[in-house]
């Protein structure tokens, strides 16, 4: 009976993390990163007037071509707005400096160059067209 008990209660929490996981993934929050700033230099192109959305993906992420394909849509829709795409395995420097634990992750900068915004996972169309700065 005990051993009835141990696998239910695993079987629970393991839905439970599940859960939880899912709630989580991709969904956009505020920006940790204390007034850190990227600019041309470290991304290979100019900031958007309005915004830009920094992709981090790796070769063989698939819930990256999620990611690209959305941001890409909000790029292309929206003025102002830039969607940069860094390969982490190629910029471990920034990975390290902007505390990037997972591909794909989405930093969302102002017009300036501050981390204002970031998403781990693939973010949803709307949640991404909500956090862009006015």
């Amino acid at each position: 009976m005990t051993e009835v008990l141990i696998v239910v209660g695993v079987l629970v929490a393991a839905s439970l993390f599940g859960l939880w996981w899912q709630r989580r993934d991709g969904r956009v929050v505020e920006a940790t990163v204390n007034d850190e700033r990227l600019g041309p230099a470290e991304l290979g192109t100019d900031l958007g007037s309005r915004a830009t959305l920094v992709q981090f993906s790796t070769a063989f992420c698939q819930p990256c071509r999620a990611a690209r394909a959305t941001l890409a849509h909000v790029a292309r829709d929206t003025d102002g707005v830039v969607h940069v795409e860094i390969d982490a395995e190629h910029h471990l420097d920034l990975v390290r400096r902007l505390n990037i634990l997972r591909t794909p992750t989405t930093l969302i900068l102002d017009a300036h160059g501050r981390v204002v915004r970031r998403a781990s996972g693939a973010p949803r169309l709307a949640d991404v067209r909500a956090a862009l700065p006015t």
